[in-house]
């Protein structure tokens, strides 16, 4: 049967192209990909050329088109160039993509470490030292095609994973050797994620920025100097002597969230803005010695060392309790205090005169909660729990005589206790020494003996 009488075969769709089942049809790689080796003509053969054989009645009809798109690769590469470069060389093409004795056109996926040994790079491709990047590949923000995803799956170098690489001793130090190097994976945005002080750092400032280079994640550690149990007390030192070495991760607000109160202290730190990272976020804490009844016990502290004090405090923290209605605002008393503060008050858990004013906020309350003797010292008034409670009222007087003045002045226990007038009751208990009293205070006695004070 004749070529003229076969039916048309099927069109079919190429989904990679066979080199080696083609290798007795082309004799040279340019006479698809003549561009390679001349400027202006595409790499890719024209889809009408394979028709010339896949016509149909003779071989199936193949449906191609060249690609139309660059590829999304970050390769620093023009086949142009590496054709000059390679005059000297015997079959230039099969040097990079074909393996060494292998049949003609049995094409194989280019190796990056092919690339290397011939740029005379004698090493793997990721251990290649970071100034060799350049070599081979385009900066990351000259790679235009390459996605956030290509990014964040860039492998990793060993040289980035060596102990102590995240600290300016590792890539600090790497940046201002490898210079434009590092830019094949990072942009400045890249750096933002860690450095308060990018617009000082020129290694930084000299990278392009793109925000695709943040699909590779970096977030702030703290040195191992911060760890020292004592570092939270010693640090003023550290900034005073070396302030641009907390720079790197410290905005001045950042100290500002404890030292509020001495701006001062964050004069040499950066303010946040634009152009710098975010950096470390500090929360304020108690320092060791604020423990949980701190408050009840800061006074000697705060007299002898108020310096110390104002580091992390200013007037307005100590106006919440040291004014004259403090125990109106809500903080300093837990709730539900008024109902149990007279025990606490019987008791002294604190001294309720530092802020109180016993005579007018004291006896105020109290009298207008009817919580006061009326019609005389005899009537239980306030203390109604026991019907004659002032016959045994000298025991409770002598335990918290603090207690009794929170009512009481001097003249109601004159009313009873005087040797000049009323009714004569001797307040002074079974071994009172008079002689030795009277000794050391004589003005005391007077208040109810006048002046003929007895001596024994």
């Amino acid at each position: 049967m004749g070529l003229a009488g076969q039916a048309s075969l099927p069109a079919q769709t190429a989904v990679g192209f066979d080199h080696a089942k083609h290798r007795k049809v082309f004799a040279s790689c340019t006479t698809c990909h003549l561009g390679a080796v001349e400027r202006g003509a595409s790499l890719w053969p024209d889809s009408g050329s394979c028709a010339s054989c896949h016509d149909g009645p003779i071989q199936k009809r193949v449906v191609w088109q060249p690609r139309r798109e660059s590829a999304r690769t970050n390769l620093r590469f023009d086949h142009l160039g590496h054709t000059r470069g390679a005059v000297a060389r015997p079959a230039a093409c099969v040097a990079c993509h074909q393996q060494q004795g292998a049949a003609w056109m049995a094409v194989a996926a280019l190796e990056a470490q092919r690339c290397l040994d011939c740029h005379g790079v004698r090493t793997a491709h990721l251990a290649a030292p970071d100034t060799a990047c350049a070599t081979c590949h385009l900066p990351l923000a000259r790679a235009s095609r390459l996605t956030a995803k290509d990014v964040a799956s860039f492998p990793t170098p060993p040289s980035h994973k060596q102990p102590g690489y995240a600290a300016g001793a590792g890539h600090g130090a790497g940046a201002k050797t490898a210079g434009a190097n590092c830019a094949t994976c990072h942009a400045r945005d890249f750096c933002l994620q860690c450095h308060v002080d990018a617009p000082e750092q020129a290694a930084i400032q000299s990278l392009e920025p793109d925000s695709r280079s943040t699909a590779i994640r970096a977030g702030l550690r703290a040195p191992a100097s911060h760890d020292d149990p004592g570092f939270l007390a010693s640090h003023g030192a550290t900034v005073k002597r070396a302030p641009e070495t907390c720079a790197t991760c410290h905005t001045r607000e950042s100290c500002l969230t404890c030292h509020s109160a001495t701006t001062r202290v964050a004069a040499g730190l950066p303010p946040a803005g634009p152009g710098r990272g975010r950096g470390a976020e500090v929360t304020r804490r108690r320092p060791p010695s604020h423990g949980l009844n701190y408050a009840e016990q800061h006074a000697n502290a705060a007299a002898a060392v108020p310096a110390t004090c104002a580091g992390c405090h200013t007037r307005s923290d100590c106006l919440e309790c040291h004014r004259p209605d403090a125990a109106r605002a809500e903080g300093y008393h837990p709730a539900g205090f008024l109902a149990r503060h007279p025990a606490s008050a019987y008791a002294r858990e604190t001294s309720c005169s530092d802020c109180h004013n016993a005579a007018g906020f004291c006896t105020t309350c109290h009298a207008t909660a009817g919580l006061v003797s009326q019609g005389g010292p005899l009537r239980p008034g306030y203390h109604d729990f026991n019907n004659f409670f002032i016959a045994g009222h000298g025991q409770a007087a002598r335990q918290s005589l603090e207690t009794c003045v929170g009512c009481h002045v001097e003249k109601d226990c004159l009313t009873c206790h005087s040797a000049l007038r009323a009714r004569h009751i001797n307040p002074h208990g079974p071994g009172f020494d008079a002689n030795r009293l009277r000794k050391k205070n004589p003005q005391m006695c007077t208040a109810c003996h006048g002046t003929s004070i007895p001596t024994r």
